[in-house]
């Protein structure tokens, strides 16, 4: 399953999202807005205006550190 996690800089819930996949061993892109703000207009489109968005297969797109949809993601 790839997991994609739009980041920015200095953001405390980007990190906690990170380490939760991390320590459940779930390979993750971070794709992060501060290096790439073309991605700014495309997290907007999809009706986000916060970091980090989560995108996984399967299951709805969802933003900030969320420990109830990153254990469906860890499974």
């Amino acid at each position: 399953m790839k997991v994609t996690i739009y980041s920015k800089n200095n953001c405390m819930q980007c990190k906690m999202t990170k380490r939760f996949l991390s320590e459940h061993n779930v390979d993750f892109e971070e794709r992060n807005i501060n290096q790439n703000p073309e991605y700014v207009s495309y997290l907007k489109e999809q009706g986000f205006q916060a970091v980090p968005v989560v995108e996984a297969p399967g299951l709805p797109a969802f933003y900030g550190f969320r420990p109830d949809q990153l254990t469906k993601i860890a499974g």
